[in-house]
């Protein structure tokens, strides 16, 4: 078994307290953590991260939707991120910031290797299926949601890369742990509301005019076989190219030039925006 990753509580002075349990990966962290908000991101070069602020932005505001009084001392947490990710010593780490809702003056940091998307899908393309569940609170990153997505993630068949919501009128909404895109007749399509906003998503949205026209709308589900291209992105795993959708090619089964292109701007873009922590 590989050694347990760094875990620690932020406490109120800036100190870090070890937690009561001990894990071997983030989702072992989240079955252990405090019901509360709560957000992933990966490092850049050791210890630089993407749009560090937008995701503190969006705890905070995931905890005001669900009634948690939260203001994030922001300079002690990157301190302390700063320290469990030297302490880890990964080359590249995946890390996680979680706020009970009961104590949201106690900040619970985690830490783990990164391991990147593997190179063969990334050549070939993912095989996703749609699962009809919905996020209750879409906009709210939050704890509850991690543990109701659960046993859908269990049941996903083992070449199936990631379970894609769809809502009860049919439209392909996000992934359970990404946001989810379409090309249908040359533009790109994504949800506008009713979903995460995605921090990758974000940057995808602002890198993506470049290559082609964007619209805020979801695909449906009736629509997947005119599919030309499809992706998903997040956090950690940026721009993923997705050639099945519920066993069918999107297209031809290939990797798309589109998807190929968003994927090249967005590497640029994380090397020129990865801040220091």
């Amino acid at each position: 078994m590989p050694e347990p990753i760094p875990t620690a509580i932020l406490l109120p002075d800036g100190t870090l307290a070890p937690t009561p349990y001990t894990a071997h990966s983030l989702a072992e962290v989240a079955a252990h953590e405090p019901q509360g908000v709560y957000t992933v991101a990966r490092t850049f070069h050791h210890d630089r991260a993407l749009l560090l602020d937008a995701h503190l932005d969006r705890m905070e505001k995931s905890a005001r939707l669900v009634g948690i009084p939260l203001k994030l001392n922001r300079a002690k947490l990157r301190a302390a991120l700063r320290t469990l990710i030297h302490r880890a010593g990964y080359p590249e780490s995946r890390f996680r910031i979680t706020v009970p809702r009961d104590a949201p003056d106690r900040v619970y940091l985690a830490v783990e290797p990164l391991h990147p998307v593997p190179e063969r899908i990334m050549r070939e393309g993912a095989h996703v299926i749609t699962v009809p569940l919905t996020r209750p609170n879409p906009v709210a990153k939050t704890t509850d949601w991690v543990k109701k997505r659960q046993p859908a993630y269990e049941q996903l068949p083992p070449d199936v890369y990631e379970g894609i919501l769809v809502d009860a009128e049919g439209f392909l909404r996000e992934g359970m742990s990404s946001n989810f895109y379409g090309v249908l007749e040359g533009t790109l399509h994504t949800a506008g509301e009713g979903v995460l906003e995605g921090i990758t998503r974000r940057a995808v949205l602002e890198i993506a005019p470049q290559v082609l026209p964007v619209e805020m709308s979801p695909i449906h589900k009736r629509d997947v076989p005119r599919l030309s291209e499809a992706m998903l992105t997040s956090s950690s795993r940026g721009v993923v190219p997705i050639t099945r959708i519920d066993g069918q090619p999107v297209s031809d089964g290939r990797v798309g030039p589109v998807v190929r292109r968003l994927r090249q701007l967005y590497d640029a873009w994380t090397e020129a925006h990865a801040e220091p922590i």
